[in-house]
This record gives structure tokens, C-alpha cells and sequence, in this order.
């Protein structure tokens, strides 16, 4: 059986996706950021550019190159500006 990772998505990127949240199966043991935030842009093609999405890992701001683990909560949302 292959790892599952929680994915939670906020604001525009659950209007895109039409979900609030789903498992998500690794294609391995671990990934990085980067990665899923690409195979999430071929799933829903309308995230695209999706590099430009932030993540959360755990409740815990993260970067791209963060390594996600089985059984890890990812939050994933749109980048937000101040001004």
C-alpha cells in the first residue's frame, strides 16, 4: 500500500480544486514540497502555475523543498500580500 498524506486547501485554491480536502497518495515514502505541488498541477490543471502556492506542513509554514512523509497534514494556499 502506498503512503497517504492529508492535503487541506484554502481559499481560491479550494475554489479551483472544488474540495476542501482529500488524501493524497506519495509515490513514494517521502517527497518534496516541490514535487507534489507539481503533481498536484496535473490533477488540477487550473492551479497552474502551482510553484507559486505556499505550503504548510503540520501546521508549520514550510518551503518547496520541504521533505513530506507519510501521515504528514499539507495545507496548501495561495500566496498573500500585505499593503
Amino acid at each position: 500500500m502506498n503512503p497517504a498524506i492529508q492535503l487541506l486547501y484554502f481559499a481560491r485554491v479550494a475554489e479551483l480544486t472544488g474540495r476542501r480536502a482529500e488524501a493524497w497518495t506519495l509515490p513514494a515514502e517521502t517527497t518534496t514540497g516541490l514535487d507534489l505541488l507539481e503533481s498536484l498541477q496535473q490533477r488540477y490543471p487550473q492551479l497552474a502555475p502551482a510553484a507559486r502556492l505556499k505550503l504548510a506542513v503540520n501546521q508549520t509554514h514550510a518551503k518547496p523543498t520541504v521533505t513530506i512523509r507519510a501521515g504528514d497534514e499539507v495545507a496548501i494556499f495561495e500566496p498573500v500580500t500585505g499593503g
